[in-house]
């Protein structure tokens, strides 16, 4: 049994007990290793979340970044947390019988908060929570999820770029997500909705917002911010796109140009963002 003494800090705890960490993080690799394998490979093959290989690197440098007050909080483990590791493995054992893996792997989560609030109590847990919630970031949402959010913002998308190339000139109708030009046509498809960098730009607002503002209000205000940018900058895609297709034909539009065109929207998603975290920033300073 780990040894918890009376007053013992989160340091000292994590010192004496070192071999009873190393035994449970080995259990639970053993208890998730069907699990972890088929998520990495969703970073590594679905453009969608390829920034989850960025997560567990942001979650560690939270800790880091608040280890000179965590280290000294002093250790009051809580039964309850015994419920929520039941409950986590609960999650597992229906995501496995029903092939949801979504709850399979977001149960490895809530796991190590039941975990930590287990052996370490609720001061720790509260302490960690970012460093912890932000692990959900890398867990891929469901498709059924997904296509729901992503159908509206295709739709949303093709209105408003339509609605800007007429005001530009050109002569182009809409017909759902699809956008018809008199010599071709273009499909606003998952990838110019929004979605995909939206989920990119979410995780790394909810970092950079911690680690540039000090107000909640400002961290939730930026934090926000990223849903408008990102549509708005696919918005611009779209319309870039459209022009292109207009007046030098579909395969303009297409190849090189619309993979490059994906990380030029996402850079400068990221540069406003970035920029709108500075004005947050230095808003309300005498």
């Amino acid at each position: 049994m780990y040894r918890v003494e009376s007053e013992v800090t989160f340091s000292e705890f994590l010192q004496r007990n070192r071999w009873h960490v190393l035994m449970l993080l080995l259990c639970i690799a053993v208890t998730y290793r069907n699990v972890v394998p088929g998520m990495v490979s969703d970073w590594d093959n679905d453009p969608n979340y390829s920034h989850g290989f960025l997560v567990p690197l942001i979650s560690t440098y939270f800790v880091w970044q608040s280890w000179a007050q965590i280290r000294n909080i002093k250790v009051r483990p809580s039964l309850f947390g015994l419920l929520v590791v039941v409950g986590s493995l609960a999650l597992l054992i229906l995501g496995y019988v029903g092939t949801e893996y979504y709850t399979m792997r977001s149960s490895l989560v809530f796991l190590l908060a039941g975990v930590i609030l287990f052996w370490c109590g609720w001061a720790i847990l509260r302490a960690l929570a970012l460093p912890v919630g932000f692990l959900l970031f890398m867990v891929p949402l469901p498709y059924i999820v997904y296509d729901a959010v992503a159908f509206p913002l295709k739709l949303m998308v093709a209105k408003f770029s339509v609605f800007s190339l007429k005001m530009l000139g050109v002569v182009v109708w809409r017909d759902g997500n699809i956008i018809r030009f008199p010599q071709t046509v273009l499909e606003v498809a998952d990838a110019c909705s929004g979605l995909r960098s939206l989920m990119s730009l979410l995780a790394l607002a909810v970092a950079y917002a911690f680690i540039s503002q000090t107000s909640n209000l400002k961290r939730t205000v930026l934090v926000l911010s990223a849903i408008p940018i990102a549509i708005f900058t696919n918005m611009v895609r779209v319309i870039v796109t459209g022009i292109l297709a207009q007046y030098y034909g579909a395969a303009a539009a297409e190849g090189f140009f619309h993979e490059f065109a994906g990380f030029v929207v996402f850079a400068v998603a990221m540069v406003l963002l970035f920029l709108f975290g500075m004005l947050l920033h230095r808003w309300g300073k005498s």
